[in-house]
């Protein structure tokens, strides 16, 4: 079976090393110390600033496809969550679309509680909220691969469980990807996988007890496991 994603060779210049990922439909956690290379993967996959290498989402290439389609392939959510637009919750949700769909935007809305702030400017609503508004924008054309930079950050409890839950269910009933950033260790239990970056490079993959239990992440984070909580490293 074809992977929903293929990457070959993907590499920026002092942030990225060469490197290549296949990923099926599900979730898949990106962890890593500050200044890893997280986002840089991610925008590389993204297409936004990579310098070498193919990206291929579904069998097709991304760098060869036009707006509108990509827009059904590939979503990228930036870590930052910053809105100086004066424009409505609605209308950035629309934003994610190729083409006009007010019902799958009325549905977006009731889905991530945004109803009552629809039509209030973005620049008027707290970070959280304006995360919702983002994370609703990302889903809107329901792509095959979501790329989200912290998509936890600035999130109260309720909302951490509830993104978890909603990203849960678009796996399941798509079959699409998510790969996300995370820099909570404890978050990682809500994926399948888990990349670890460091230095540029992938530098453990695998289950999140597999990758939790290893000396990559010992050696990336210079931390280690005490008893339900962690400690700073004595090998580092």
């Amino acid at each position: 079976m074809t992977p929903l994603l293929e990457a070959h060779g993907l590499a920026i210049s002092g942030r990225l090393q060469p490197t290549d990922l296949k990923l099926a439909s599900g979730m898949t956690a990106v962890i890593g110390p500050n200044g890893a290379g997280k986002t840089s993967f991610l925008r590389a996959l993204a297409g936004i600033e990579l310098e070498i290498g193919q990206v291929l989402i579904a069998g097709e290439d991304l760098a060869q496809t036009p707006p509108a389609r990509r827009m059904r392939l590939l979503s990228f959510l930036p870590a930052t969550r910053n809105l100086v637009w004066p424009i409505s919750a609605r209308d950035v949700i629309r934003l994610g679309l190729p083409s006009p769909d007010p019902p799958r935007v009325d549905e977006l809305l009731k889905q991530l509680e945004l109803d009552s702030l629809a039509d209030r400017p973005v620049d008027h609503l707290s970070t959280g909220e304006r995360s919702r508004v983002l994370m609703a924008r990302a889903l809107a054309a329901r792509p095959r691969l979501l790329l989200l930079d912290e998509p936890l950050s600035n999130l109260d409890p309720y909302w951490v469980l509830r993104t978890l839950q909603i990203l849960t269910s678009e796996t399941e009933q798509s079959g699409c990807a998510v790969l996300a950033p995370l820099h909570d260790l404890n978050q990682i239990r809500a994926f399948e996988r888990v990349l670890l970056v460091d230095g540029g490079r992938i530098a453990a993959d695998g289950s999140p007890a597999g990758v939790m239990d290893s000396p990559a992440l010992i050696r990336a984070f210079r931390i280690e496991k005490d008893g339900q909580s962690w400690r700073i490293s004595e090998k580092t």
